[in-house]
């Protein structure tokens, strides 16, 4: 894919011109500031609370997104965020499942854990707010987006919100919080030297990528039954990827209404939990159903159990994590060019959403990984 780093750009439209000229003339300084109002600093303080009061765990956050969305359905982003912070959960959840727990050492499964909450985390405290502002505005009737460089929001975003305000530019502003939530990851946690050496570079997260792991899955009620469609990422440390994927994953959500209400429908109707249970309750159980041993016999075939198989265990987030105390995020705006608008454009390429055959057959690859595992340490 272009990543638009030659001379020649496609040519940007009126409205992302007209944003080009504002953020030229934020490139490279801090972002302006004015003086608060008390009723404004009291503001702040109320968001600040109510941010902190939901950024608990990957449960409550992805409660929060879904509320926020089912209130304001023009903030496409948040039901965006809200399937994709449910995959989050159940990857958190994995690490002590079925299979993982038997792939990876205890360390290895900590390590994990607080690399995707750590994301989960920040993503939530930086869009979160941005929603809260919003909220206050239309309440008020009043443009409050001068109060985001107070809660460490990238200028960016400023731009882009206050563009919002007057145009209401759906697709632009989701566009515009993917690159954003993104490029606030990089150095936060994507860059972080620790993550790098025992996330990145560690012999596991190939073993993930090469078992085509990464999947997002956004299930819907189709023909009576929970189908899932989704899209699959390949090369996580990569910026320009996540971009892209967060792009194409909002496309097959919003392209098509009716697919959008099958999956809001199915949102509602299914708390998140972080157990895989959540939608298919016919393959995972939040409960272990087997004996203790682990059996070296597969009992997976196209996303069925053979006849007599138990379920393949999938825990809660509760059971499985303890909520965590975070360090305060570090204060750094990612925003350096305007050329990031060129992420904007449309790529032409059609989006395929079709995940679940791929899903199942990634799920038969990792209890073969396990049993195999196993087998080793037995004959040991």
């Amino acid at each position: 894919m272009q990543k638009f780093t030659g001379r020649k750009h496609p040519e940007l439209s009126e409205a992302l011109l007209k944003i080009k000229k504002d953020l030229k003339k934020k490139e490279g300084k801090n972002a302006s500031k004015i003086k608060l109002s008390l009723e404004e600093k009291k503001l702040l303080e109320k968001i600040q609370q109510q941010t902190k009061q939901f950024n608990i765990n990957n449960v409550t956050r992805t409660k929060a997104y879904l509320h926020f969305y089912n209130q304001y359905q023009d903030i496409h982003w948040a039901f965006l965020g809200h399937m994709v912070s449910r995959n989050g959960g159940w990857n958190m959840t994995d690490l002590k499942g079925e299979f993982l727990s038997k792939l990876l050492t205890k360390n290895e499964q900590q390590f994990y854990f607080t690399f995707l909450e750590r994301g989960n985390w920040l993503i939530f405290q930086d869009a979160y707010p941005q929603f809260l502002v919003y909220e206050e505005s239309r309440k008020r009737n009043k443009n409050l987006f001068h109060l985001l460089p107070y809660l460490q929001v990238s200028t960016f975003m400023e731009t882009i919100w206050n563009h919002y305000w007057n145009e209401r530019d759906l697709y632009l502003l989701t566009i515009a919080l993917i690159i954003n939530e993104q490029s606030y990851l990089e150095k936060r946690v994507i860059k972080n030297p620790l993550f790098q050496k025992n996330i990145f570079h560690s012999i596991e997260f190939k073993l993930q990528d090469s078992l085509s792991l990464n999947h997002i899955l956004f299930p819907i009620i189709a023909n009576g039954k929970t189908h899932v469609i989704g899209q699959t990422l390949h090369h996580f440390e990569s910026l320009h990827e996540r971009i892209w994927l967060g792009k194409r994953l909002y496309s097959i959500l919003f392209h098509d209404k009716q697919l959008l209400s099958k999956a809001v429908q199915w949102a509602n109707t299914h708390p998140h939990t972080g157990s895989r249970k959540d939608y298919w309750p016919h393959l995972f159980h939040d409960v272990k159903e087997g004996l203790p041993a682990f059996s070296l016999l597969p009992r997976l075939k196209s996303c069925q159990l053979i006849p007599g198989s138990p379920r393949i265990y999938s825990p809660t987030l509760t059971i499985a994590w303890k909520n965590i105390k975070h360090l305060p995020a570090e204060i750094d705006d990612w925003f350096q060019s305007w050329k990031v608008l060129y992420y904007f454009l449309d790529s032409k390429e059609k989006t395929i959403g079709e995940i679940q055959s791929d899903y199942c057959k990634t799920l038969e690859r990792l209890e073969l990984a396990a049993i195999t595992k196993k087998a080793i340490s037995v004959f040991e």
